[in-house]
């Protein structure tokens, strides 16, 4: 396993993230733990989940799930660099209007509290808003993390769907605190989701952040069976999507097809080519699917292939402003 340290920070994670989403909705208790069992053996240290992930009625059942294969015991918390998020509505008729998608002090401190208890652990290693809340001011949202920090009850912070803007003013309000501020921003990022490379990408680099990419696979589009259009997969469920793209799908079939690579190892190896990129987050709903994975660790690309990427891919140019101006 690779291993690199997540943004400023002197933590160390592997280059794979074992993302937990599926765990309760789609994958069931015991093939989860067999998964989260996996993941440790081959070396992946990194583990990504939030009190919301579950299910719209089963908020908090993917961090349970994870609790109890914590309370197993034979060293699984101690290995494991834990990331969970707030910031999504739980359903809990206790937190009344405060119950909403939305961060505050208040919050912040009780949604850590239900998530420490359903993690079955005293600390988490990264705590993450899972999205920006521009109505709330970052110093009361600096003064509820760093006593959360002071507590024990964090390591550090990070972000989750923010603007480039959005890391920049968190930063300089965190420095002015003299707190370390924001690690890692996780953002959505992949081959057909170029974006970030404008803003996001360049103000983390610049700032301190690892880049974590959820939906590497952009929701199954760039996997082996895309175009199989099998019924019942996501990428079934998705068949405007892949037509849509099915002339760049075809193309990039084809280049992996001459590589001797599927396309999902493929779509992981460019990101974690990527300097800006700390782990990519796959999310295996079976143990299959999470031991095919691992292979991208291993595959490499060329310049030449990397270029061909950017011809079916197309990015925005760089980063900005030069993207787009003189």
């Amino acid at each position: 396993m690779q291993y690199t340290k997540l943004g400023k920070s002197g933590m160390k994670v592997s280059r794979l993230c074992l993302g937990t989403m599926n765990f309760g909705p789609l994958t069931d208790e015991q093939e989860a733990f067999s998964i989260m069992d996996a993941a440790l053996d081959a070396g992946i240290n990194f583990f990504d989940t939030a009190n919301v992930y579950g299910g719209r009625e089963s908020s908090g059942l993917t961090e349970s799930i994870i609790g109890r294969w914590f309370k197993q015991g034979g060293g699984r918390r101690e290995k494991v660099v834990l990331a969970t998020k707030v910031y999504g509505a739980m359903n809990d008729p206790l937190d009344g209007p405060n119950d909403e998608r939305s961060l505050s002090a208040y919050k912040i401190r009780r949604h850590l509290e239900d998530s420490l208890q359903r993690l079955a652990t005293d600390h988490i290693e990264l705590y993450q808003m899972h999205h920006v809340d521009r109505s709330v001011s970052w110093d009361e949202l600096w003064g509820a993390f760093e006593l959360a920090v002071k507590q024990g009850k964090i390591g550090y912070v990070g972000s989750s769907n923010f603007a480039g803007w959005d890391i920049a003013v968190a930063q300089a309000e965190a420095k002015a605190r003299g707190f370390l501020g924001l690690v890692s921003e996780q953002h959505k990022y992949s081959l057909t989701c170029r974006l970030p490379e404008l803003e996001v990408l360049p103000a983390a680099q610049s700032l301190g952040l690892g880049v974590i990419p959820w939906s590497p696979l952009d929701g199954g589009l760039l996997g082996r069976n895309a175009l199989k259009k099998i019924t019942g997969s996501r990428s079934g469920g998705n068949i405007e999507r892949v037509e849509r793209h099915q002339t760049q799908l075809e193309q990039f079939a084809k280049l992996c097809l001459e590589l001797g690579e599927p396309q999902d190892n493929v779509a992981l190896a460019w990101l974690l080519a990527n300097p800006a990129v700390s782990a990519p987050i796959i999310g295996p709903r079976s143990l299959e699917q999470f031991e095919s994975s691992l292979r991208s660790l291993e595959v490499e690309l060329d310049n030449a292939v990397m270029a061909r990427l950017d011809e079916i891919f197309p990015g925005p140019g760089g980063a900005a402003p030069k993207a787009y101006a003189w």
